[in-house]
């Protein structure tokens, strides 16, 4: 999956000269907890986080009357406090590439660019998060089965074989080697909904032939 295809377009942003207070409100009225910090070529200069803010906001324990207060708030720019040169992605790159960087980097967001440099968009945990549950296909509920098959050729397509001779219809299947020892797979399938009874005789099948994990199923409603 691509990352255009995901991205929130509608990116907000900030110019480095706007003030803290500003960038704050900002912030909390559009119920964002982040900003792209551009110049005015749409160039990314850095990024400010909610916990930038936080981090530079005044403790409650300040001797500071209310005007010091909002003097000081007021001559805190963004180019001050805001994460310069930040990690960007490509729109053309994969929405998983886009998930290991963040999840390496313990980030939750990155600005997009295009082939021009320009900001065209944002990534957060939330599109990641959008894009997982899209390809599970967990809103169409059903039953996920999990397997530990061995890892050869055409393992996958006899359970898939048999999944189809109980007149299933399979919503997505993911394969992990993570979390097994070499030479098997983890994989997961998704089907849709059936009879109890049709599902009873499919998951006995599946028992008897195979190293089935796991059995769930699934209904978010």
């Amino acid at each position: 999956m691509i990352i255009k295809d995901w991205m929130t377009k509608d990116v907000i942003t900030v110019d480095p000269e706007t003030s803290m207070m500003r960038a704050a409100k900002l912030m909390k009225e559009k119920g964002i907890r982040r900003l792209p910090v551009v110049d005015d070529k749409g160039k990314v200069l850095g990024m400010l986080s909610d916990r930038d803010v936080k981090e530079a906001s005044p403790s409650k324990a300040t001797t500071l009357d209310v005007h010091e207060l909002y003097y000081l708030l007021s001559e805190i720019k963004v180019k001050n406090i805001m994460t310069p040169s930040p990690l960007t992605i490509r729109e053309s790159d994969t929405v998983v590439k886009c998930a290991a960087i963040m999840h390496d980097k313990k980030i939750s967001g990155l600005p997009v660019l295009n082939d021009k440099d320009e900001l065209v968009g944002i990534m957060t945990q939330n599109e990641v998060y959008s894009v997982l549950l899209s390809i599970t296909g967990v809103y169409h509920g059903g039953v996920q089965i999990g397997l530990k098959l061995t890892d050869e050729r055409g393992s996958l397509k006899a359970v898939l074989e048999c999944i189809r001779g109980h007149n299933a219809r399979v919503i997505s299947v993911l394969t992990s080697y993570d979390k097994v020892e070499k030479g098997f797979r983890q994989v997961f399938i998704r089907i849709m909904d059936m009879e109890k009874s049709a599902l009873n005789d499919l998951q006995k099948e599946l028992t008897d032939k195979y190293n089935l994990t796991f059995w769930v199923r699934d209904n978010l409603n």
